[in-house]
């Protein structure tokens, strides 16, 4: 009988040798005994925190995945990392860290495993930046490694509707247009939220989670079970367990995390209609996993995948409305079929995406959260790439749910949300006006602030559709709206929209696919030669460091490309 090989790929370091005596006290102090130094050291990355319903539960979670690990064979350690709730930080100065929480939590993991020499990687996360950030670590670390997403949250429930955060955000409109009155507001805001679980439309914490589930890298299934669902204990606990046998088994998550891979999230997150963070995430994730990934990839598969998802924030359901009627793989089973799907692709349970599909239920019969490929509610994605020279580099919109696809309008110009926040309020937006929103870019913010509150006013105020909002940052995965985000370069690079002044006349086309201001090529020349790149908001802290170092937004905002300049 041959004798296991020995798993401890990187903990052998701290394990064994008379100088590591002082390593392995320390760690008999947190429970190690001298059968532990002979398993492989697992690390389990908790998101877990009071300060978001995303993830107040996940603490519980990494309990249940350190026990998989030490009954699959490892020696599990729980460690944390930071989350930021963007829904409390959305609409003011907080948004700038949002963005930037996502390289926080990525370095924090890349550092305790990278310190501790741990030998694989289990991360639980919920709210948006967490799921992102635990991959980016993993591929950079590229060492044996499963994620599991928290889960989405239960609907909220008012007057027979299901309701969610983004009604809060939109009942703010209602209220100042005089539409819902102070009581009904504060029953919204006591009833949108109902407990543990990450916001539960289409948003970008689902939409990421579908993304990871698509990419191979967690649990079949996982990205759609509920927070609150018994199961999601189950779904941790086989990820401690997976981790060990992909140690055995010589996986890691580059061999999973291909082109290939990318490709089928991004066509999960087209036929879901799913976040315009989608385009940020994958490109930041692609690129800590070595592999090109960048906006034409996007176009590309977006022409070949219909949108066939009735979800909110354009549709009528939630996440947990997709899990009752056979979740994320019941949608990639149908993919599958339809040849939309690379099915040979390697995933965490060491068998290929056809093989783990092949085990799937399909959608149930008579549901209609999904519609059939040949029915859908549009034949090409919705998450369109517009390039002009108002966005050299590219721009995204998000078309899910618009009657129209093409605007033009007159610029009213903003340098901060804050200010547009106020415009809107005085009434001073109307039909055909394009709200542009600048200086709020990756370096601009600094952070990109995402744009809900604005997007929600627009909407409440019966705006949606008349006008057109477009900026240099970005939207929650909640926002919907004819509106354009990531406009790169940005402004405080020196990107066209610096160069916008309110009057000029915008057209934007998502046919053609265009988005241009109409100013003539002296003038734009003068404003050029007259620009001066705006002061820095911040001088210290991680802010300053952020802004220095971020990349554009058409490359994923990371803060790792390029430091070879330095």
């Amino acid at each position: 009988m041959s004798e296991e090989k020995d798993l401890r790929i990187r903990s052998k370091v701290i394990s064994e040798g008379a100088n590591r005596v002082p390593n392995r006290s320390m760690l008999r102090a947190v429970g190690f005994t001298d059968d532990d130094f002979k398993k492989p050291m697992i690390g389990i990355a908790s998101t877990w925190s009071e300060v978001t319903p995303c993830n107040v539960h996940i603490d519980k979670l990494a309990v249940k995945a350190k026990s998989g690990a030490a009954a699959g064979g490892g020696a599990p350690m729980i460690f944390n990392t930071i989350t930021v709730a963007d829904g409390i930080a959305m609409g003011h100065e907080g948004m700038s860290f949002s963005l930037p929480s996502r390289e926080v939590i990525a370095d924090s993991i890349e550092t305790v495993v990278g310190a501790e020499r741990l030998d694989g990687v289990v991360a639980v996360g919920g709210c948006d930046k967490t799921t992102p950030a635990c991959l980016m670590a993993m591929g950079r670390l590229n060492l044996p490694s499963v994620y599991v997403y928290g889960g989405t949250i239960a609907p909220g429930r008012l007057d027979g509707k299901d309701i969610d955060i983004v009604s809060s955000f939109e009942a703010v409109g209602q209220y100042q247009e005089g539409i819902i009155d102070d009581e009904q507001l504060h029953k919204v805001e006591c009833s949108a939220c109902p407990g543990a679980g990450a916001c539960g439309g289409m948003y970008t914490a689902n939409t990421m989670a579908s993304a990871v589930e698509a990419l191979g890298m967690s649990i079949p299934g996982s990205s759609s079970t509920p927070a609150v669902n018994d199961y999601k204990e189950e779904e941790c606990r086989q990820a401690g367990e997976l981790v060990v046998d992909l140690l055995r088994n010589d996986i890691y998550p580059r061999d999973i995390m291909t082109k290939k891979a990318f490709e089928n999230a991004i066509t999960v997150v087209m036929a879901l209609g799913g976040s315009t963070n989608a385009f940020l995430h994958l490109t930041a994730m692609a690129h800590s996993a070595g592999v090109e990934l960048d906006f034409d990839d996007f176009e590309r598969i977006r022409k070949q995948v219909p949108h066939i998802a009735d979800l909110k924030p354009s549709g009528r359901y939630v996440m947990q409305d997709l899990y009752e009627v056979g979740g994320v793989p019941a949608v990639m089973k149908e993919l599958l079929e339809a040849g939309l799907l690379h099915g040979d692709c390697l995933t965490v349970t060491g068998k290929t995406m056809a093989e783990n599909l092949a085990e799937a239920p399909a959608l149930k019969e008579g549901q209609d959260v999904i519609r059939p490929l040949d029915n859908p509610f549009k034949p090409t994605g919705p998450l369109v790439v517009l390039k002009g020279n108002l966005a050299p580099e590219g721009s995204v919109a998000k078309m899910s749910g618009q009657k129209i696809s093409r605007f033009e309008g007159t610029a009213k110009v903003y340098d901060s949300e804050a200010e547009a926040t106020k415009a809107i309020e005085a009434g001073e937006i109307v039909e055909h006006d394009v709200l542009v929103i600048r200086n709020v870019g990756p370096k601009g913010g600094p952070g990109m602030p995402e744009m809900l509150s604005i997007t929600a006013m627009i909407v409440g105020r019966g705006l949606n559709g008349k006008v057109a909002l477009m900026t240099d940052g970005r939207f929650s995965g909640g926002s919907h709206g004819f509106v354009i985000g990531h406009i790169a370069p940005e402004a405080a690079m020196g990107g066209p929209i610096g160069l916008l002044q309110t009057g000029d006349k915008v057209t934007i086309d998502s046919d053609t696919q265009e988005i241009n201001m109409h100013v003539d090529d002296a003038e734009l020349a003068e404003r050029k030669a007259n620009w001066k790149a705006p002061e820095p908001r911040y001088k210290t802290g991680v802010l300053a460091k952020y802004a220095a170092l971020v990349s554009s937004s058409a490359k994923g905002a990371v803060t790792d490309a390029g430091l070879d300049k330095f």
